[in-house]
């Protein structure tokens, strides 16, 4: 047989080694999927603990109409922090005025988009509902990024946010003024809102 289809043995082989191939692309691709979402149930649950309050993944109203999507909010004792984060591996480089940041990292470089300006409008949004409590926005990166030329405006460290955040627990929420309570209580109820509106549009569709 082999005499016959001198090139079946060949085609077998190669089909077998690109279904190898395959095998190990989606066994690598799950594994780093699983450690992706364990990080992430991490942090939440870090989150969780280090303030009084957070939401996480939620949609509000943009001010103009449409609608956007936050990240993270924390109830802190001194106000509401709008927290972004990133994970990107190496050394990154960016600044204010730039549109896009780099990251270098061994043998390739890559770009990004600056996340400061979505970080301004998610700030923006969040203020129009809370306008009587503090609220601030940072970018935290996780621990495998470096920053050897600086970290831009509103840019942290998320271990060193975590820490910080750990350090205040005990502060009270009435540092942040009698309005701290009341807003986070109706970003809460927008947050709600405009999730069962996205659902309602789903079913209409």
């Amino acid at each position: 047989m082999t005499d016959l289809l001198p090139g079946f043995g060949a085609s077998r082989s190669g089909l077998l080694a690109a279904a190898g191939i395959l095998l190990v692309i989606i066994v690598a691709g799950a594994a780093g999927w699983r450690i992706r979402a364990r990080r992430r149930r991490d942090i939440n649950r870090r989150l969780r603990e280090a303030c009084h309050g957070l939401l996480a993944d939620f949609v509000i109203p943009d001010g103009t109409g449409g609608q956007i999507q936050v990240q993270y909010a924390l109830l802190t004792g001194r106000g509401i922090i709008v927290l972004d984060i990133k994970d990107v591996a190496g050394h990154v480089f960016g600044s204010e005025a730039m549109q896009d940041w780099t990251v270098i990292a061994n043998d390739h470089r890559y770009t990004f988009v600056n996340p400061q300006p979505g970080l301004w409008d998610r700030v923006a949004a969040v203020k129009r509902l809370v306008s009587e409590a503090p609220v601030t926005g940072v970018v935290a990166f996780t621990d495998r990024a470096r920053f050897t030329k600086g970290q831009p405006r509103a840019v942290v460290m998320l271990e060193s946010l975590l820490q910080d955040l750990a350090q205040d627990r005990a502060a009270t929420r009435e540092q942040a003024g009698a309005g701290l309570e009341a807003g986070w209580e109706r970003l809460q109820q927008a947050a709600i809102a405009a999730r069962m509106e996205r659902l309602l549009s789903d079913q209409r569709e």
